[in-house]
């Protein structure tokens, strides 16, 4: 449960703000007033706990790769792994608009930090496969120089392609039943492949988001 605005420092305050704010806007749109104005801070508090409205970003930064973090650590090593991870996306990115929307933002961006950011999601990625392949919890002839990059196109795909996936769906595709849905689909075709033969032996069907 997150705490409310009323119950955060002011640091955390700003770091909230700026987090809406750049995900509605964009960084480059969004002034360093406007994100005090958001906090119900003075402006000069911006520069005396974030030293700029790049050290804010920074920070605004962490936290989300810390939420991310904890999220993915919760994924256990001795169970499904595809599973797990299609609930914890549904877990992050369903009940969190903003998240949704920031990531969108920074990703898009092509600039030195959107890169900066993909790459530390990145390397989140390759830990958490590395320490789930190493306890049995994936298949030991993953390729470790894509299977990262795979994670993140199959949990970042449809948050950066949200605006032009939703007009062709009739439901909103963050909602649980469709997120339920759409990773049973990826749990499927990570399982089975799309285009060549079954493994002998049922497939459960899978549960989560």
């Amino acid at each position: 449960m997150r705490a409310s605005p009323s119950d955060l420092t002011g640091r955390a305050r700003l770091r909230e703000a700026a987090l809406r704010l750049f995900a509605e806007r964009g960084f480059a749109a969004t002034s360093a007033r406007a994100v005090a104005a958001e906090a119900g801070l003075s402006p000069a508090l911006v520069m005396h706990h974030f030293g700029s409205k790049e050290g804010l970003r920074a920070a605004v930064d962490e936290e989300v790769l810390a939420r991310l973090g904890t999220a993915l650590r919760d994924v256990p090593a001795d169970g499904d792994l595809m599973g797990s991870l299609g609930e914890v996306s549904a877990r992050i990115f369903g009940a969190d608009p903003v998240l949704r929307g920031y990531l969108r933002r920074v990703l898009q961006e092509d600039s030195p930090a959107s890169a900066a950011l993909f790459g530390r999601l990145l390397s989140g990625a390759r830990t958490e496969l590395e320490r789930l392949l190493a306890a049995g919890g994936g298949h030991p002839d993953a390729d470790l120089r894509w299977a990262p990059f795979q994670m993140l196109c199959l949990i970042l795909g449809p948050l950066l392609l949200e605006p032009v996936m939703q007009p062709n769906l009739d439901q909103p595709m963050f909602d649980p039943q469709v997120l339920a849905g759409r990773s049973a689909a990826n749990q499927r075709l990570l399982r089975r492949g799309l285009l060549g033969a079954d493994p002998p032996g049922p497939v459960e069907p899978p549960v989560g988001g």
